[in-house]
Formats: C-alpha cells, sequence, structure tokens
C-alpha cells in the first residue's frame, strides 16, 4: 500500500499538482462558506423562523461545535481511504443538506440539516491540508499547504459578505442554495478532474500520543482562545453593524466584502510577519487585536470610522488565520492528519466559545459590549500563547 501511494502521488503530482490544489481551493471555499457565510444573515434567518437572535447564533455555535468534536478523529479515520472518494462523499452530503436546508420551513430540521455536513467537515479540510503538502515535492509543500488556508480563509470570511448579498437581495432561501451551488460545482470538478489518490495506512496510536505533550496542549488552549476572541467580536457583526452603525442590505454586504478582502491581504502578510519573527508575531497579535476592538467599540456610531476598522480587522483576522494553523501544526509535525483534525476541531471550539460568549453579552448588556468581551478572552489567550514561547523556547 504504501508503494502505490508514492507511486500514485510521483505520477499525478507534476502534471495535475496545480488542478487539484485549485479543486480543493473551491471545496474548502464551499465548505467553510457553508459554515461562516450564516454569520452575516443571523438577522434573516431569525426572521425567517420567527426566533430571536440569540436562538439563529445556534446556525454558527452549533456547527462548530459538531466539528470541534469531530475534527479529533474524523481526519484520521478516512486517511486510509481514497482522497477522492472521501471528498465526493463529503461535498455530496454538504451539497445534499444545504439544498434541503433551503426549503424545511421548522427551525429545529433546519439545525439538523446544519449539523449533519458538519459531521464530516473536518474529513475535507483536514485532508486536503495533508494532500497539499502530499503532491509537491518537499521544498513545495508550505506553498501548496497556504494556498488551501487561503481556500479556508476565504469561505470563512469572503463567504460572509456573498451570502449576505444573496440573503440581502433574494432571501434566506437563496443564501442556501448559493452553498449546495459552490459544493455541487467542487463535487462535478472532484468527480472529473481529481485523481484517484490512496490514502495511507495510520499508526493511530503514534499519531494521537503528541496530544499528550506539554506543548501539544498549551498550543490547544492558545488555538482555542484566539479564535474564541476572534469570534466574540466578529459572530454578531452584522447585528453590531445593523444596530449600533445603522449599516444595512448591500451597503452591509459591502462592508463585509472590504472585510473579506482584507483578510486575503492578512493571509499573505501573516505568511511574511511568522517567517521572519514567529515569536514577536504570534505575542503581538491578541494586542493589536484589543486595541483593534476598543476601536470598534468607542466608533461604533460612526460609519467612516467603522469601515475603515472593518478593513484593519480583515487584515488582523487574515493574520489570525495563519498564527492559528501553524501553531498547532508546528506542535506536532510528525502527526499531520492528526495535527490538522486538531486544528479545524479546536479552532470551532474556539468559534463555539466566542459564539456563545457573544450571544450571553448581547442578550445581557448589548451587542456594543461584545467587543469588550473579545478583549478579556484574547488577554487570556495571550498567556497561553507567551507561555508557550517561554516555557517551551519554540520559534513557532
Amino acid at each position: 500500500m504504501k508503494e502505490l501511494f508514492y507511486e500514485s502521488v510521483w505520477r499525478f503530482n507534476m502534471k495535475h499538482e496545480k488542478l487539484i490544489i485549485y479543486i480543493m481551493m473551491l471545496g474548502t471555499f464551499g465548505v467553510l462558506s457553508t459554515e461562516m457565510g450564516v454569520v452575516g444573515i443571523l438577522p434573516q434567518i431569525a426572521q425567517y423562523f420567527n426566533v430571536d437572535i440569540t436562538q439563529a447564533g445556534l446556525f454558527v455555535s452549533l456547527f462548530a461545535l459538531t466539528i470541534a468534536i469531530c475534527g479529533i478523529f474524523m481526519p484520521l479515520v478516512f486517511s486510509r481511504f481514497d482522497r477522492k472518494k472521501s471528498f465526493i462523499l463529503v461535498l455530496a452530503i454538504f451539497t445534499i443538506f444545504s439544498t434541503v436546508g433551503a426549503f424545511v420551513t421548522d427551525f429545529n430540521i433546519a439545525l439538523i440539516c446544519r449539523i449533519i455536513p458538519a459531521i464530516f467537515h473536518p474529513i475535507y479540510c483536514g485532508l486536503a491540508l495533508t494532500v497539499a503538502a502530499e503532491i509537491v515535492e518537499p521544498e513545495k509543500a508550505q506553498n501548496a499547504v497556504s494556498k488551501v488556508i487561503m481556500g479556508v480563509s476565504a469561505g470563512m470570511i469572503v463567504g460572509v459578505p456573498i451570502t449576505t448579498f444573496v440573503a440581502t437581495n433574494f432571501g434566506y432561501q437563496a443564501s442556501m442554495l448559493w452553498f449546495s451551488l459552490v459544493t455541487f460545482i467542487a463535487l462535478i470538478a472532484t468527480i472529473i478532474f481529481f485523481p484517484s489518490l490512496p490514502g495511507k495506512e495510520q499508526s493511530y496510536g503514534n499519531q494521537v500520543k503528541v496530544a499528550t505533550t506539554g506543548v501539544f496542549i498549551i498550543s490547544i488552549l492558545g488555538v482555542i482562545f484566539l479564535n474564541g476572541g476572534m469570534y466574540t467580536g466578529y459572530a454578531y457583526i452584522s447585528e453590531f453593524l445593523n444596530t449600533i452603525t445603522n449599516i444595512f442590505g448591500t451597503e452591509l454586504s459591502i462592508v463585509l466584502f472590504i472585510y473579506g478582502i482584507a483578510s486575503i491581504i492578512g493571509n499573505w502578510v501573516g505568511a511574511k510577519l511568522l517567517t521572519n519573527n514567529t515569536k514577536r508575531t504570534v505575542l503581538i497579535f491578541p494586542i493589536a487585536f484589543s486595541i483593534l476592538m476598543v476601536g470598534m467599540f468607542v466608533f461604533g456610531g460612526s460609519k467612516m470610522p467603522i469601515i475603515i476598522l472593518m478593513f484593519l480587522w480583515g487584515i488582523i483576522a487574515g493574520i489570525g488565520n495563519d498564527i492559528a494553523q501553524y501553531w498547532m501544526v508546528s506542535a506536532a509535525p510528525e502527526a499531520p492528519e492528526f495535527a490538522n483534525g486538531i486544528f479545524l476541531s479546536m479552532g470551532n471550539v474556539g468559534v463555539t466559545l466566542g459564539t456563545t460568549i457573544a450571544g450571553a453579552v448581547v442578550a445581557g448588556m448589548g451587542v456594543q459590549y461584545v467587543m469588550i468581551a473579545a478583549i478579556a478572552v484574547m488577554v487570556i489567550d495571550l498567556i497561553f500563547l507567551f507561555t508557550r514561547t517561554t516555557k517551551y523556547h519554540i520559534e513557532g
């Protein structure tokens, strides 16, 4: 099996590596758009199902919680199977349940249509990061992985304004069908163009044992609270811009799109910063993010300052995504499938944590105070990030 795997990689990588990576970028964009696109349409979801805004937030938090649980083991379990078949399975499930979710009218059934794809989410994203490194020469691996991460980031951030635009102009159902359209296109591309790449037999014990190391545990906590801080501020951003800044409809879509474009810039900037000085980049991030949150709180009622701050927020968010992935995987370079799965899992634990904190703050104090709560979470994260960089003396 091992010889067959490397023979397949050698046969396809030179001719098809760019196409394979672009297909996986599209797939991760579709999968992450389905997950995070609803952040921009929580008010429409609440109105469509006649629930309050915090209940609508379950579309985000339950999806993220499911990934947090399944990301621990699903990529590792499916690593033994043919990559193409695994990708087809995941994309088909996302397409089917996004389509069904567009037409159900019961809120609980709609939540089920969200949770089922979330179970399979870590398979696609975790294996895509691993496959990207496998199909190229070692010196190209990081560049290939960064392209897939760009698809992840684009889905998480650019997917939000696109979904908001579709929902604003064509309704909630159209936004769900938008999700299914993207994953369907990726599904067809995978069926037609993606080569058969055998999986690898894994020693689960050897992979999982890295979870017991001190550096891995402290890295997990760092990633959880990093994402938790970011999503405490971001989970209800559409509600914040609606009620505090008076930005609605198409204008809201434009602002979120500016944020998304800035995040792509942030991905590029983050890669450069991590390469040049990892420790400084990691430790400055929570401080810079907290200063940004102060600005959002102070200038919430003024459109132009908020638009500028949203652009800066996008850049910082892109850097944060780079930090989270690098921070987790660098703690266990000998166990890539497991580490990538844990990266997705713990990142989504952070999303769940942040969304839950934000929901409680919105219900109890008002949406503008989520920015202050985000600072509190980032202060905790700074402690974990500082602990790893000093106690373990790891420049990664």
